[in-house]
């Protein structure tokens, strides 16, 4: 693993605090979790979000949600550069220097405020009667902000998500109705580059971790190997 490039995204962050076995074995043997069923809707609609965004952006004009939360941001102007970070196999990235290492994310968008500070913002569709903040979204906020800063970009310390909830209350009638909401998170990006670091010199070191104790994918191996015992 030490002559391999090691790049990390805050999904790979995420595996690595849910079980340090788990993301040893999908980082460094290639061994992964089974996949989740696709989210092919949920792609679909961050997709024409990011090109309904965009229309608002090439107008020059604010999106509908970010005006009625008085967010004091306009969308970020430089669409070229969005794209690049938008791109799952590019993103917004960090070469760590004294790891070998790097760091990387792709945003949905980006709000810029006074001054020029960016705050990443990420899109978020859901069947769920709530907008809920998981842990895993709190990662994802704080990594796109340390990424933000360590590409000499300045942050307000903060990340929003753009939720949009299905409303089950007045049926289908040919299309899917969605209720918007935005959600504002306090940034911690400092604690990004210890979780880095521990992450890439578990992937270096050749003895593999145990399984962590709350891992269902854990606790069926153990099942498995007892029932063969």
């Amino acid at each position: 693993m030490d002559n391999k490039p090691i790049k990390l995204s805050p999904s790979s962050l995420n595996l690595f605090i849910e079980c340090p076995l788990c993301f040893w074995l999908a980082k460094r043997e290639g061994i992964r979790r089974p996949p989740p069923y696709p989210y092919s809707l949920n792609s679909a609609v961050d997709q024409l979000l990011k090109q309904e965004f965009d229309g608002y952006r090439n107008r020059g004009e604010l999106h509908p949600l970010i005006a009625s939360y008085n967010i004091p941001a306009k969308l970020f102007s430089n669409q070229r550069l969005l794209n690049e970070w938008r791109n799952n196999f590019k993103g917004i990235r960090y070469y760590d220097p004294e790891l070998k290492a790097t760091l990387f994310g792709a945003v949905d968008d980006v709000l810029e405020f006074d001054g020029g500070k960016l705050a990443p913002l990420d899109f978020k569709s859901t069947g769920s009667k709530k907008a809920n903040i998981y842990d895993s979204f709190q990662l994802q906020m704080d990594v796109y902000t340390h990424l933000l800063e360590k590409n000499g970009f300045s942050t307000p310390g903060k990340g929003y998500f753009a939720f949009y909830l299905v409303n089950k209350e007045n049926g289908f009638v040919d299309r899917l109705p969605f209720r918007q909401e935005l959600k504002e998170v306090e940034t911690n990006p400092s604690r990004v580059p210890e979780l880095f670091k521990r992450a890439v010199l578990l992937l270096r070191d050749n003895k593999p971790p145990l399984h962590s104790k709350t891992c269902k994918f854990g606790h069926w191996f153990n099942d498995v190997k007892n029932l063969i015992n």
